[in-house]
C-alpha cells in the first residue's frame, strides 16, 4: 500500500475527511471531528496508526512485528503499522476500517445516523 492507496483508503468512509492539525507532514484523517487515522505520507517507510480496541491492540503487537504501540498516542488504544509489505494490504484496511468503526460507535446516536450507521 503506498500513500495514495492509504489516502483514497481513509477518505472513502463515510464523513471522512483529511486535516493538518500537526502541521502539513502529517494528514490526520477525522469524522465528526475525530481522528481514526493519523500518517506522514511522505515518510518512508509509510506508517499508519489506528485506533483498535485494548485487548486486540495487545495481540496485534505480539502477533505482528509491523505493528507496535501508537507512536506519540495512547498505547492502550492506537497502534501503529508500518507499511513495509510485511502485512497484506486488505489486512491493513480492516485495520483503517476498524478504527473508523470504533470512533463512529463512541459518536451520539444522532451522528451515527447521519453518517447511515
Amino acid at each position: 500500500m503506498d500513500a495514495t492507496e492509504l489516502r483514497r483508503w481513509c477518505l472513502q468512509h463515510a464523513a471522512a475527511i483529511e486535516d493538518f492539525p500537526f502541521g502539513p507532514e502529517t494528514s490526520v484523517f477525522k469524522v465528526a471531528g475525530k481522528m481514526f487515522a493519523l500518517t506522514a505520507l511522505d515518510r518512508e517507510p509509510l506508517a499508519v496508526s489506528v485506533k483498535c480496541e485494548p485487548d486486540l491492540a495487545v495481540e496485534l503487537r505480539h502477533s505482528y512485528p509491523a505493528i507496535r504501540p501508537g507512536y506519540h498516542l495512547n498505547k492502550r488504544h492506537w497502534n501503529t503499522i508500518t507499511l513495509d509489505g510485511s502485512l497484506p494490504d486488505q489486512f491493513v484496511r480492516e485495520l483503517i476500517e476498524d478504527s473508523y468503526d470504533l470512533i463512529v460507535s463512541a459518536l451520539p446516536k444522532r451522528l451515527r445516523q447521519q453518517l447511515g450507521d
